[in-house]
């Protein structure tokens, strides 16, 4: 279920992008699951058609959905294997931390420092 705060400071493609992502990542939509059209959620939501608009393309510009033409927007499998791809990053970080001696709180200080300032997009 999508819920829009209009209360929120969050502009409301970003509230829905990110339940989206989170419904994504929780595998609560999973891979192959056909969404529902642009037009058909803004009615549902009361919200801008390019608003849902966006929120979709930041989402597939992700890896998390991707757009069929015709047949509509659909739950990536590109999107498990971002999970991988991070498992793996994880695992190599932790292998990094280890070898260097840092304890986890300052290696997660370091990495919600990294996540906080903004990480530039890797092709």
């Amino acid at each position: 279920m999508i819920v829009i705060d209009s209360a929120s400071p969050v502009p409301p493609f970003e509230q829905l992008r990110a339940q989206l992502a989170r419904q994504i990542q929780e595998r609560t939509l999973a891979v192959g699951t056909r969404l529902p059209t642009i037009r058909r959620l803004a009615a549902d939501l009361g919200l801008a058609v390019n608003t849902v608009g966006r929120a979709y393309r930041e989402l597939e510009e992700a890896g998390l959905i991707e757009t069929r033409g015709a047949a509509g927007s659909f739950v990536s499998a590109a999107g498990e294997q971002g999970r991988e791809r991070a498992s793996r990053a994880a695992a190599e970080y932790a292998a990094v931390i280890a070898s260097l001696g840092i304890d986890t709180a300052e290696a997660v200080r370091i990495v919600q420092a990294a996540l906080t300032q903004g990480v530039p997009k890797v092709s």
